[in-house]
């Protein structure tokens, strides 16, 4: 069948050759089939394969189709919930456990980077959180103790030194993790689905799950040009989540986050927007996030429509923002306008359900899916693999569909007019 096309994105542009990933035809069995060619099902096939573990992974479109190849490419450690929240809400030794594992994620892409050489232009120059009024720059103050007091290289700004790490003056301090960092989004995912090919895994694109039943003692999975049936089925679908599974796509809210990218700033422009290289982002409830790409693009984040679009019109708040920080640039030359859905938990943690014995889900990154997926999709794997669900240190969760999610679009506008009310009294404020 056809794909679903690409996005006109600027790491659609630049990134490295996709892999032959043909359309599933026919039947095929499998130890443990894949659904979802993101992130998390490609770190899934991908550890599944190197421990000889026969895996068939599905995908509707191509690796890296979705979010995972759209995303603002910032890798990113941790919860959004800090480690002595974990550590309340979990209790001690399970919340010092989901810290260990989230302070960690980062660390599993570089190393996976370097592992099997994926050419994803990595740079591991720290992740920045800019805070926008006083009382963000404390609560971010706290975050930077948790985290050094359990060994983290991180350490807090203020508004002279954010300045000089940004190049704007529109915050007002801030911290800096030094596990964080950037790369080429899409060449990752391409990357993590080259080396589970080399490992042994057998990818299909163009071939979207349409049916998951039981049958004969073990799981088929249907595409509309063929079947898996497997012993066990990971699903890692996230903001894509569709009715395969009836009530999982309403545990999660879809949204757009909507990018714009600018040409290559000339080398006076680039000396003085991230001239270290960093990632950022800040702390406003409708946050912005920006970095450099490899040739001196700067690329801008923020909450978009209900509404996959390129088209510039429906970008008007990105660029707003991305004028109000850096109001030299003047009119900024951009050269790419694309969106992709990130999916939103209630609790901001992300979601592991055991659907039925031998079938598991995992979703809702909540913006941080690139280390936070590529890790969950280990954690997958390891449970495939006959891991315990209490040894996991991400915990399983029931099923609980969101009440009237069919009415999320109305409500999340909502929220977002109050939020965004919230954010500038607070700058108005500080």
């Amino acid at each position: 069948m056809s794909q679903p096309p690409s996005p006109n994105s600027l790491w659609a542009a630049t990134a490295a050759p996709a892999p032959e990933t043909p359309t599933l035809e026919g039947e095929r069995s499998a130890e443990v089939a894949v659904i979802g060619g993101g992130f998390t099902g490609l770190s899934a096939a991908l550890h599944l394969a190197e421990a000889g573990v026969e895996t068939v992974l599905l995908e509707q479109a191509e690796p890296g189709w979705g979010a995972s190849g759209r995303n603002g490419g910032q890798v990113i450690p941790g919860f959004k919930h800090d480690p002595d929240e974990l550590a309340a809400r979990y209790g001690a030794e399970r919340g010092e456990r989901l810290a260990a594992f989230a302070g960690g994620v980062a660390d599993l892409v570089f190393d996976l980077v370097e592992k099997h050489g994926i050419d994803c232009h990595p740079a591991r120059k720290g992740w920045v959180q800019a805070a926008h009024c006083r009382s963000a720059l404390r609560k971010v103050e706290a975050r930077a103790r948790q985290w050094a007091s359990r060994g983290a290289p991180v350490e807090t700004v203020d508004a002279v030194r954010m300045a000089e790490v940004t190049g704007t003056e529109f915050y007002v301090g801030g911290w800096i993790d030094r596990r964080g960092g950037t790369l080429q989004p899409l060449s990752y995912a391409r990357g993590l689905a080259r080396a589970a090919q080399r490992a042994g895994a057998a990818l299909h694109g163009g071939s979207p799950a349409v049916s998951l039943q039981r049958h004969d003692g073990r799981w088929r999975v249907e595409t509309p040009g063929g079947a898996v049936t497997a012993e066990q089925v990971l699903i890692g679908t996230n903001g894509y989540t569709d009715g395969l599974w009836p009530g999982l796509a309403r545990t999660v809210i879809p949204v757009y986050s909507y990018q714009v990218a600018t040409r290559p700033l000339s080398d006076n422009l680039r000396r003085s927007i991230l001239p270290q290289g960093h990632a950022s982002s800040d702390t406003r409830r409708l946050l912005q996030y920006f970095r450099l790409d490899h040739m001196g693009r700067l690329v801008v984040g923020g909450r978009g429509r209900f509404l996959d679009s390129e088209e510039p019109r429906f970008y008007a708040d990105v660029v707003g923002g991305l004028k109000g920080l850096y109001p030299h640039l003047g009119e900024p030359e951009l050269e790419f306008f694309w969106c992709g859905r990130v999916a939103i938990t209630l609790g901001h943690m992300p979601h592991l359900h055991e659907l039925a014995p031998g079938v598991t889900a995992a979703l809702g990154y909540n913006g941080r899916g690139v280390a936070m997926a590529t890790a969950v999709g280990k954690l997958l794997a390891e449970r495939a693999r006959g891991t315990a669900l209490e040894d996991l240190p991400l915990p399983v969760s029931p099923l609980r569909p969101i009440p009237f999610h069919g009415l999320r679009q109305p409500a999340v506008s909502m929220a977002v007019t109050w939020k965004k009310l919230l954010d500038r009294m607070e700058m108005a404020r500080g």
